[in-house]
């Protein structure tokens, strides 16, 4: 279950910051990550997610601030 809504949280991760994406399976292995940021970032300033929506939401979120942090980091590797 936590694995299919990061899966979901990656592929719309990608289609939002269009141009700073990984490819499709790049996307969903940082869409798995990112939920895990996103529920601990959550957590941290006191939201939690109780239903699909809000864990998908904060599964999108965590998804997208560790694209664009992977996205810095090649950025200055280069």
């Amino acid at each position: 279950y936590f694995l299919l809504i990061g899966l979901a949280a990656g592929f719309i991760a990608g289609r939002l910051l269009k141009g700073r994406g990984f490819g499709v399976v790049g996307n969903l292995i940082i869409g798995v990550l990112g939920a895990i940021a996103g529920g601990l970032v959550f957590q941290l300033i006191g939201l939690r997610s109780v239903n699909l929506l809000g864990q998908l939401v904060s599964a999108v979120v965590g998804a997208v601030l560790v694209l664009v942090a992977v996205g810095l980091i090649n950025r200055h590797a280069k």
